[in-house]
C-alpha cells in the first residue's frame, strides 16, 4: 500500500514540495526560491526554466529526504501560483518569453481601453471576474502583440498558453499533457462560469486563438495523467490554483464557510456552493474545487476577495527598508510600541485589488510625525495587511446576504499572533488558525488522495481538520469602526497617483 501524497505546491516566490501520509501530517518538505524580475516599474517576471528546475530540485529533496521508495507515492497533486502567464513552443517545450507573474501591471493601460469601449458588464458576465491585469487574458495577448512572430505561430497552433499548473504538467509529462483544472482557467479571463469550458467571445475580444488553451479538467480525477518525479512514476489527480486548494484544504466545503490565505497577498474565498453569485461590491465569482468523484462534472463556485500585497509588504520592511534582518522579527518590532502612532501604511505597490480594482494606485504612508518609528512603520504595516482584508470580508458578507461565524486562516502570515488578534478585533467574528497552516499543499494532496483512492472522499478532509488557535476579538464595534474609517481616508490618499499612460 503507498504511503504518501506528493503535493507540489509552486508559489509566487519559492517552490515547494511535501509528503502527506494517510493522517493529512507532513511527513517531509522541500522548499527553494527563485529569482523574482522587476524590469521596469509595475513589471513583474519569472524565469519559467528556473520555476521548473526549482520545483524539480525540492521534489528530488523531499523524496531523498523521506528515503522514498517506487510505490511509495500513491499520487500527485500540483497548487500554483494563479493569473502568471507562460508562453511555450509546443516542439521544443522553450519558452517565448518571461513568465508575466499575476502581480504585473503593464496591461493596465489595455484594461482600461477595454472598460472605456464598455466591455467590464459582459466580461464580468461571462467570466465572473473584472477588467484588470491581474488576470491571465490581457497578459497572453500581450504576449502575442510583443514577441516576434508570435501572433502568427499561435494561429498556426505552434504554441502552447498556460498557468503554473499546465507549465509544470507539461514538463512532468515531457510535452505529453496540455492540461488545466476548472480553477486556474476561471483565473484566465478566458473560461465561462457557466460552461466551464473557454468562451469564444473572450477569444474573440482579446484575440485568443482557442489551439493555445490547454483541456480544461476537474480539481480531483484521474484522467490517465502520469508524471515523472524523482525518478518514479505516478498519478497525477490533483490540480488546483493555490486559493481554491486553501479553500479545500482548510475544509471550507460548505456554502457559507470562507477562508482568508495571508501569503504574499491575501485571498479571502467563500464558498457558494452550486451558485455562481454576481457580486455587487466588486468582488470576484471563481470556480471552487470540484471533485469528480463527488459532483460529476457539476461546478462548484466561490466568492472571491483579493489582497495583492499581504505578507509582500514584511518582505519590503525587511529588504527594501532594512527594518529586520528576518520576516519573523517583525512582530517583536511592531510590538515595541504600544500602539500604531497615527501611521498607516498603504500597501499598494502594485495598485489596489478588491474591492477598490484601482491599478494606478500606489503605496503610501500617511500619519508620520516627528515621534514616529520603524516599530510605529512596521505595526502600521502589518495593521495594513488586516484592513485589506477586513475589506474583503465586509463586501462578501454584503454579496451573500450572510453573516459570517468564524474566519479560518491559513499561509505564513497567520503564524503572526499580533496580526491574528488584531484581525480578530477589526472583523468581530473568531479568527481560526488550523494545527497545519500548509492548508494550500494540504489542499492539493487531499484533491489527489481522493481521486487516487488515497481518502474515501470529501468527508476524510473535514474530519481531519483540527484547529491550533482561536482569536477573539477584544475591542468594541465602535473602536473597530473608528479604525477603519481612518483606514478608508489613508486609502484614498494611495489611489490614481499615477497616469494609465500610453
Amino acid at each position: 500500500m503507498s504511503r504518501w501524497i506528493l503535493a507540489l505546491d509552486q508559489g509566487t516566490t519559492s517552490s515547494r514540495a511535501i509528503l502527506f501520509d494517510h493522517r493529512g501530517s507532513i511527513v517531509a518538505s522541500a522548499q527553494q526560491e527563485f529569482t523574482q524580475h522587476f524590469p521596469q516599474p509595475g513589471w513583474v517576471e519569472h524565469d519559467p526554466e528556473e520555476i521548473w528546475t526549482s520545483q524539480r530540485a525540492s521534489v528530488n529533496a523531499v523524496l531523498a529526504e523521506a528515503g522514498a521508495r517506487p510505490g511509495d507515492v500513491a499520487a500527485v497533486g500540483i497548487t500554483n501560483q494563479r493569473e502568471t502567464t507562460v508562453l511555450w513552443d509546443r516542439a521544443s517545450g522553450k519558452p517565448l518569453a518571461p513568465a508575466i507573474v499575476w502581480q504585473d501591471r503593464r496591461t493596465a493601460a489595455t484594461c482600461q481601453t477595454l472598460k472605456e469601449a464598455g466591455h467590464e458588464a459582459e466580461v464580468a458576465r461571462r467570466t465572473g471576474l473584472l477588467l484588470d491585469p491581474y488576470f491571465s487574458g490581457t497578459k497572453l495577448a500581450w504576449l502575442l502583440d510583443h514577441v516576434p512572430d508570435a501572433r502568427r505561430r499561435a494561429e498556426r497552433g505552434e504554441l502552447c498558453f498556460g498557468t503554473i499548473d499546465s507549465w509544470l504538467i507539461w514538463k512532468l509529462t515531457n510535452g505529453a499533457h496540455h492540461v488545466t483544472d476548472v480553477t486556474n482557467a476561471s483565473r484566465t479571463l478566458l473560461l465561462n462560469l457557466q460552461t466551464g469550458d473557454w468562451d469564444p467571445w473572450m477569444l474573440e475580444l482579446l484575440r485568443i486563438p482557442r489551439s493555445l488553451l490547454p483541456n480544461v479538467q476537474p480539481s480531483s480525477i484521474d484522467s490517465g495523467v502520469r508524471v515523472e518525479v524523482g525518478g518514479m512514476s505516478a498519478a497525477l489527480t490533483g490540480i488546483a490554483g493555490d486559493q481554491q486548494a486553501a479553500l479545500f484544504g482548510q475544509a471550507c466545503l460548505r456554502s457559507g464557510m470562507a477562508k482568508n490565505t495571508y501569503g504574499t497577498g491575501c485571498f479571502m474565498l467563500m464558498h457558494t456552493g452550486d451558485a455562481a453569485l454576481p457580486s455587487t461590491h466588486r468582488l470576484l465569482t471563481t470556480l471552487a474545487c470540484n471533485v469528480a468523484a463527488e459532483h460529476g462534472h457539476r461546478l462548484q463556485y466561490a466568492l472571491e476577495g483579493s489582497v495583492f500585497v499581504g505578507g509582500a509588504v514584511v518582505q519590503w520592511l525587511r529588504d527594501g527598508l532594512g527594518f529586520v534582518q528576518r520576516a519573523e522579527d517583525v512582530e517583536a518590532l511592531a510590538t515595541s510600541v504600544s500602539d500604531h502612532g497615527g501611521v498607516y501604511v498603504v500597501p499598494a505597490f502594485t495598485g489596489l485589488g478588491s474591492p477598490y480594482w484601482d491599478p494606478f494606485a500606489r503605496g503610501s504612508i500617511v500619519g508620520i510625525t516627528r515621534g514616529t518609528t520603524r516599530g510605529h512603520i512596521a505595526r502600521a504595516a502589518l495593521e495594513a495587511i488586516a484592513f485589506q482584508s477586513a475589506d474583503l470580508l465586509e463586501a462578501m458578507q454584503r454579496d451573500a446576504a450572510v453573516t459570517l461565524r468564524e474566519l479560518r486562516v491559513d499561509g505564513g502570515a497567520s503564524r503572526n499572533n499580533f496580526l491574528m488578534q488584531f484581525q480578530a478585533d477589526l472583523l468581530g467574528v473568531p479568527v481560526v488558525r488550523p494545527a497545519v497552516t500548509e492548508t494550500t499543499a494540504l489542499g492539493a494532496a487531499y484533491l489527489a488522495g481522493i481521486a487516487s483512492g488515497f481518502w474515501n472522499s470529501a468527508n476524510d478532509v473535514q474530519s481531519r481538520w483540527q484547529m491550533d488557535r482561536c482569536f477573539e476579538p477584544s475591542i468594541s464595534r465602535d473602536q473597530a469602526a473608528a479604525r477603519m474609517h481612518e483606514w478608508a481616508r489613508a486609502v484614498e490618499r494611495s489611489r490614481g497617483w499615477v497616469s494609465p499612460g500610453p
